[in-house]
C-alpha cells in the first residue's frame, strides 16, 4: 500500500464495523466484557463491534487467528493473563505477547480460594495445618493443566509447603459446582463466582490474590494472602490488543476510542453488575503489565514444577 494509500485509509477510519474475536465461548469474564462494550461503540468508535466467540485450545485457536489477522484496526481480541501463559509451556504457532500489542487494559480481579462452607478450617492457617497432617488428602480444583487457577494453586501449595490434589475442570463453573457438590474440598476462582454463594453461606473464602482486601463489603472480612504471610499476589485480568505492525494512526484512534467506551459511566455500571471493576490501562502500561507477569509467571512454573509436568504430559 502506497503512502498516499495508507494517509487516506487512516483518515477514514474506521469506516465499517470492528471484529473482536474471543477466545472462550459464551459466558465468562472474557465474553461478558466485550459485549459490554458493544453497547456504545458507535458512541464513542463511530462503527459497531461484533463479538465472534472462537474457543478452543486454552485460547490459542482464538489467539492464533487475532494474531494472523491482518494489522489494519478490523480486528482485534481480546486478552488475558492465560495468553502469557500459554507461549511459556511451549513454542506454538505465534508467540502472543510479541505477536500481539495491546490496545487497553479494561479490568484486573483477583482470584480467591474458597472451601466448602461445612468444611471445619474458619481460616487459611487451619487449612494448612489439615493439609499438613493429611498430605495429598485434600482436593484443590482448577480450569485445566496449566490454568491461570492452577498457577494460583501450585504457588499456594508450594509456599505453604503443602500436599494436595490438583484437579483440573473445564471452567471456573464447573469446579465450583463440584466444590459445592462436595468432589472438591477447594477451588481458586473468581470474585463473580463465589460472591452469591458466600452470600448464601454455601461456601467459606479464605484468601484473595490481591495486593489489599476487596472493596465489596461482601468480601470485607477476607483477609489477602500477603497479609497472612505468602507472598501470593497475582491478579487475573482482561484486555484487548491487535495484531503487530497495525499503523500508529489507526492504533491511537483505535485506543482512544476503547479508552472512552470505558471510561465512561454506563460502561462501569455495565461491569459492575457482573461483578467486575474498570482498571484501565493505556497500550504502554499494558505493556508493562506484560511483561512484568511475564517474569513472574516464567519464574512461578519453573518454581512450582508445572513447567516440567506439562513438558511430560506432552511428550
Amino acid at each position: 500500500m502506497s503512502e498516499s494509500k495508507t494517509v487516506a485509509t487512516t483518515k477514514k477510519y474506521p469506516d465499517r464495523p470492528i471484529t473482536i474475536i474471543v477466545p472462550t465461548s459464551a459466558g465468562g469474564a472474557y465474553d461478558l466484557i466485550p459485549r459490554a462494550l458493544e453497547r456504545t461503540a458507535n458512541q464513542h468508535l463511530g462503527q459497531p463491534l461484533i463479538v465472534v466467540n472462537k474457543p478452543g485450545g486454552a485460547g490459542n485457536i482464538g489467539w492464533n487467528e487475532l494474531a494472523g489477522a491482518t494489522p489494519d484496526g478490523y480486528t482485534i481480541g481480546v486478552t488475558g493473563i492465560e495468553m502469557i501463559l500459554q507461549p511459556l509451556y511451549s513454542p506454538g504457532k505465534y508467540n502472543y505477547p510479541t505477536a500481539l500489542e495491546p490496545l487497553v487494559q479494561v479490568s484486573s480481579f483477583p482470584m480467591v480460594l474458597a472451601v466448602q462452607a461445612n468444611q471445619p478450617w474458619e481460616n487459611l492457617d487451619d487449612l494448612v495445618k489439615y493439609a499438613g497432617q493429611h498430605p495429598g488428602e485434600i482436593k484443590i480444583g482448577n480450569s485445566g493443566m496449566g490454568s491461570f487457577p492452577h498457577v494460583l494453586g501450585e504457588m499456594f501449595t508450594h509456599t505453604a509447603g503443602i500436599s494436595v490434589k490438583h484437579v483440573p475442570f473445564l471452567g471456573g463453573s464447573d469446579s465450583m459446582a463440584a466444590l459445592l457438590g462436595g468432589h472438591i474440598q477447594g477451588v481458586f476462582t473468581t470474585q463473580a463466582i463465589t460472591k452469591e454463594h458466600l452470600k448464601k453461606g454455601t461456601i467459606k473464602v479464605l484468601a484473595v490474590t490481591s495486593g489489599q482486601r476487596l472493596a465489596d463489603p461482601v468480601f470485607a472480612s477476607v483477609p489477602t494472602f500477603k497479609e497472612l504471610g505468602m507472598d501470593i499476589v497475582l491478579n487475573n485480568w482482561v484486555g484487548l490488543a491487535a495484531p503487530k505492525e497495525m499503523p500508529i494512526e489507526v492504533r491511537a484512534k483505535l485506543a482512544e476510542g476503547l479508552k472512552a467506551i470505558i471510561i465512561d459511566p454506563e460502561y462501569k455500571n455495565a461491569l459492575e453488575n457482573i461483578g467486575l471493576q474498570v482498571d484501565y490501562l493505556n497500550p504502554e502500561e499494558s505493556q508493562k503489565k506484560w511483561l512484568d507477569d511475564n517474569e513472574k509467571l516464567s519464574k512461578v512454573i519453573q518454581e512450582t514444577g508445572i513447567l516440567d509436568r506439562i513438558k511430560e504430559q506432552r511428550k
